[in-house]
């Protein structure tokens, strides 16, 4: 079956994991209309290479500008930290591999997006093994407003056993988008805290550090949210351990 076609985390995580993993934001569902339906004109688009677009038909979970974007969009070394309750998550930022995520990631940090909010799902599938954040509605639905291009991985190793050489290792440690299709990008990433093999459709922009990768460690420890009707145990839902992130913070 093929990531596309694999489980979608349902409104207000009603739904169960039946199939193992692809790594959905809903609320970056690409718009239905081409313009704006309560103006009549189209979405304001950046100027620069990363063309962050509104999404009217998507609006923010909580109220962003959208970033800047200079003609040379900055490519040097970024350290982040997300402050949970949990404990704390280091993130260095690869804005050489993923400068329009790298920007829209920091300017979301910078404008408080992350603050109070909870990583809504964990996965524990046989290759997807993720806590997925940066919502702050907690819904599996909320963005910040608008989207932007991927920045797709082109040096991940295959994963193990592929006979079709198509999935790739998204390795223990890796910062990843969730998306809902191509050039969909929103706020949404995942944590990697186990080898995952996915299609390379998710742009990587940065790694975890040891104590953040400890941090996830006891979050998926604690296991997953049981939902009726959903597999014993269940794969895919809320963490019984809340992991809410109180604030984040940036520095180059």
């Amino acid at each position: 079956m093929s990531d596309r076609a694999l489980l979608r985390l349902a409104v207000r995580a009603a739904a169960a994991a039946v199939t193992a993993g692809s790594l959905i934001a809903l609320g970056a569902m690409p718009a239905s209309a081409a313009t704006d339906p309560a103006v009549g004109k189209p979405p304001r688009v950046t100027k620069g290479p990363c063309h962050y677009t509104e999404t009217p038909d998507e609006p923010a979970a909580r109220k962003v500008p959208l970033p800047q974007d200079p003609r040379r969009t900055p490519t040097w070394p970024v350290s982040a930290t997300l402050k949970t309750n949990q404990g704390r998550i280091g993130l260095t930022l690869d804005a050489a591999k993923a400068p329009c995520t790298v920007q829209s990631f920091v300017h979301l940090i910078r404008h408080g997006f992350y603050d109070e909010t909870s990583c809504h799902r964990l996965t524990a599938y046989d290759r997807l093994k993720v806590l997925q954040c940066g919502d702050p509605s907690a819904t599996g639905e909320g963005g910040p407003g608008y989207k932007y291009k991927d920045e797709l991985p082109t040096d991940l190793p295959p994963w193990p056993g592929d006979t079709t050489g198509t999935r790739k290792t998204y390795a223990r440690g890796v910062l990843a988008m969730a998306n809902a299709g191509p050039d969909t990008n929103g706020s949404q990433f995942f944590l990697v805290y186990g080898d995952s093999g996915l299609l390379p459709n998710y742009t990587v922009f940065g790694t975890v550090d040891a104590a953040g990768l400890a941090t996830l460690d006891r979050v998926a420890a604690g296991g997953i949210q049981p939902v009726p009707d959903g597999p014993t145990p269940p794969v895919d839902g809320k963490p019984v351990i809340p992991a809410n992130i109180r604030y984040a913070r940036v520095w180059h």
